[in-house]
Formats: C-alpha cells, structure tokens, sequence
C-alpha cells in the first residue's frame, strides 16, 4: 500500500503526509514549474556538485554518487537537445529534475536530496542564475558605454572641425554652452556607476546557502565549502536561518536594475525631445522608428519611448519584492516564491532593452547646425561676462547684477549679448575692457571650461581617456 501511494503521488516531493489530493485550484496557485523552470541548468548544476560531494564524503556510496551524476548529465543533455522534456505539471524545476531522473534511475534517484531542502536549493539555483545574467547585463552596458564614447569621439570633430556645440539646460532653459560630446559622457558615467553597483551585487550573490537545509542545517558532514568551490561561489553563507530566508540579493539587483532604468529612462526623455520637431537636434535611422496607422508622415521614437516607459515597471519590481519581504519572520516563509518573477522580468526586460536603446543611439545622426541654430541670442554666455569682470577683481556677487542689467537691456532691445559692442559694455562696468565682446561667444565660453570634467574640448578629450580605463577597469 505505501509504495502504491508513493508511485500515486508522482512528482510531489512531501505527499506521504497527506492521503486527500490537492485541490486543482491550491496546486495551480502553489506551482511555481511556469516560471522557475528557467531555471533548470543552474538546478542540474547544483545537484551535481550536490551528488559529488555525498560521494566524497561518504555519506552515500561513491559508485552510487558516480551513477547520480551521470544520469544528471544525461538529463542536461537530453534537454539542451531536445530529446527529454519537463512534465509541465511539475510542482517546480525541482521536482521536474528528481522525476526525470528517477525515470533513469529509479528509487536511487531519491538519495540525491539527502543533507539537503529545497529551501536552501531554490535560493542555490537563483543565485547561480542571477550571478551569470548580471556578467551578461554587464556586457550590454559596456557595449552601450563604448557607443557612447564613439559618438562622443565623433563630435569632438575631425580634421580640424569645430566641436558639435548645444546649449546646456537647467530647469529645461537654455544655461550654458557645452559640447554634445561632453553630454553624451555624463551618460557614460551613470552607467559606471551602474555596472560598479552590479559588480558589488554579484560579489554578495556569489555566496553559497546549499547545506543550510530546510533551516537549521544537518547532521551529516557534509563539506559546504567543497560544493561551494565546484560551484565557483566565493564562500558559505554563515547562518543557516539566514541562508534560506534571505533574498537581499534579489532585492540589491533590482534596485540596480531600476537605477539602470532611470538613467535609460533619463536619455530617453532627452532623445525624445531632441527628435521632435521644435528641437530637431536629431535624426533616427528608420530601422529604431515606427510609423502611424493613421498619419502617413510620423517617425516615432518607440525604441526611446519604451525604454522610458519600462523604467516604471523596473522600479515597480523592486517595490513588489521589497514589499513582499518587509515583514516575514525567520526563516523561509511561501511568500518568498514571489521573488522569481519580478527578478526575471527585471532580467528579461534589461537584456532586451539595452541593446535596442544601444542601437538606437550608434545609429542617430546628430544635426549640429540646428544646435548651432538654438543659441542664437539664448543669453547662455552670460556667466562668461560676468567671470571677466572677477577675473578684473569684481565680486561675483557685483558681477552677476552688472550682467543681469545687461541680459534686461539686451531682452529690451531684442538683440543679443552676441550683438553688444564693447562701448555699450563699457557703459554698463568700465572694467569689461576693449575685447570683452569676445567673452560672450560661444565657443569662446566652451573653451573656457577647462577645469577636470569640464566641458573644454581639451577637458573632454582627456575625460575620453579616463572613461576608456574605467570601462575596462569594472569587467
């Protein structure tokens, strides 16, 4: 009768407990196969460094360990081939594997989960997944950071051309001239910081919670320390309650994610508005735009648009799991099943997204004479006449109100600061000079800003060469 029941439940890792069936209604609620089965190289690969180390240690016969192990990598295979399938009525990835194998093997299948739960398995496997798609959304930012150099390489100008030079904003008003090559690398700079985020992420991932069990560890010797080298985790997890309840983890990299998010969400707003008509700082290739139903005559920027838009349901992850953890108690509680989907969408939605808004970028083409077009009589010089007058030993205070009377007279006499002689100057402060005129032009003010991370074209060549050795410094 008991190995009737055994055979009866199936793929149920708990049933000897219960002699009812679970309702159908419990069971879909409770499964979790449809989304962790993602997860089923990282479950092969923990089971057999898992199996490796029972043989090792004598806690279950070498031979049966080796037989384990074979079968485990018989399954990895027929599944990458296409010659073994899950039962997709699998309780999860878990169970889908101990099926498939004891379908190889038989009963010996079932010494595979000695000294070991699913509690410290799932967390095992997450974190072996999370690990090697951080290393791949690194890549995707380290290609969008080389895109971002190259374009601001190509607008410092070549062959003796003028820079590429648009107005700075702040409060969306014009402000000060900078050059297009020097705003594209404050891009540059929030995705280092990003990439240095996930790289800090990974290093408190890469610890291994197998053998902490269900939760308080196990009486068998088992060598944590060995399956952690197999698995290439930096080390053990030192609290077994911890091991299982923990998923700051998922949490740090989600908050990565949604900061990864803000700053495409960032460059997108600008591209948007540098698309439109009214700016027209931009041209997108056809291969990153779409059109209308309706309107024959629309190129819309969906790439730009969607990445905006996709910065809401990243931050929305983050604040879905977080929410879910805020008030569990020790140790491993159902509620932390919600941590997969909301990992794996931030996962899925980053792999597809960087890339495309990449794309989007190598591929525009930057319209400089319309930038060049946008400053005239903007009044973004100003801060240049007033630096002459404290560099003629005026308090900036002084000199900040001298130039406002002048941007008032200018605004007044609808000309701008470009168009004042050095006599009208003069009359506003006599310590302007006889060349102050050449203080309120464009260039003339990019040039100044010759300070580290300035906006200078000397300055932003040599920021080129730092962001080159930091982009290379993170992988």
């Amino acid at each position: 009768m008991e190995s009737s029941k055994i055979q009866k439940q199936g793929a149920r890792l708990w049933g000897g407990r219960f002699d009812g069936e679970t309702d159908e209604l419990v069971r879909a609620l409770n499964d979790s196969f449809r989304f962790d089965g993602r997860l089923w190289r990282e479950d092969i690969q923990g089971s057999i460094a898992h199996v490796t180390m029972l043989g090792e240690q004598d806690i279950i016969p070498e031979a049966e360990a080796q037989i384990i192990r074979n079968a485990l990598e018989e399954i990895r295979q027929g599944i990458e081939s296409g010659e073994m399938q899950f039962d997709s009525t699998s309780e999860d990835i878990h169970s889908a594997v101990e099926t498939l194998l004891r379908d190889l093997i038989g009963p010996l299948a079932g010494k595979l989960h000695t000294a070991r739960s699913r509690n410290d398995q799932v967390t095992t496997d997450t974190r072996l997944y999370l690990r090697s798609m951080i290393d791949e959304i690194d890549s995707c930012l380290q290609a969008f950071q080389y895109t971002l150099l190259e374009k601001a390489n190509a607008e410092l100008g070549e062959d003796g051309a003028a820079p590429t030079v648009l107005s700075g904003y702040t409060h969306l008003q014009h402000a000060q001239p900078v050059l297009l090559s020097h705003h594209l690398l404050a891009y540059f700079w929030m995705f280092q910081r990003d990439r240095e985020r996930l790289k800090d992420c990974r290093k408190r991932a890469n610890q291994l919670p197998l053998g902490a069990c269900a939760l308080a560890g196990t009486g068998f010797p088992i060598s944590r320390e060995r399956v952690a080298d197999l698995l290439e985790f930096d080390g053990v997890m030192e609290n077994s309650m911890d091991a299982v309840s923990d998923r700051d983890y998922s949490m740090e990299f989600l908050s990565c994610g949604a900061l990864i998010g803000v700053h495409c969400s960032r460059l997108a707003e600008e591209v948007i508005l540098w698309n439109s008509p009214e700016f027209g700082y931009v041209e997108l290739d056809d291969s990153v735009t779409t059109g209308s139903s309706i309107m024959p005559q629309k190129k819309n920027p969906d790439v730009a648009e969607l990445a905006r838009g996709k910065s809401g349901r990243l931050i929305g992850n983050l604040i879905a799991l977080i929410t879910v953890m805020k008030g569990l108690p020790l140790a491993y509680n159902k509620d932390m099943q919600e941590d997969k989907e909301p990992l794996f969408d931030t996962i899925d939605t980053l792999l597809m997204l960087l890339p495309a808004f990449c794309r989007t970028l190598a591929s525009a083409q930057f319209r400089r004479e319309r930038m060049s077009q946008a400053m005239f009589r903007d009044f973004s010089t100003a801060t240049d006449l007033a630096d002459l007058l404290v560099r003629k030993d005026m308090p900036f205070r002084d000199a900040h109100h001298v130039v406002g009377r002048i941007v008032r007279y200018c605004i007044d006499a609808k000309i701008g600061l470009e168009d004042l002689s050095a006599e009208t100057l003069l009359s506003f402060a006599p310590e302007f000079g006889e060349d102050a005129g050449q203080a309120a032009t464009i260039l003339s003010s990019v040039n100044s800003r010759i300070s580290r991370g300035g906006s200078a074209p000397k300055a932003v060549q040599e920021q080129i060469m730092y962001a080159r050795d930091a982009m290379n410094s993170v992988s």
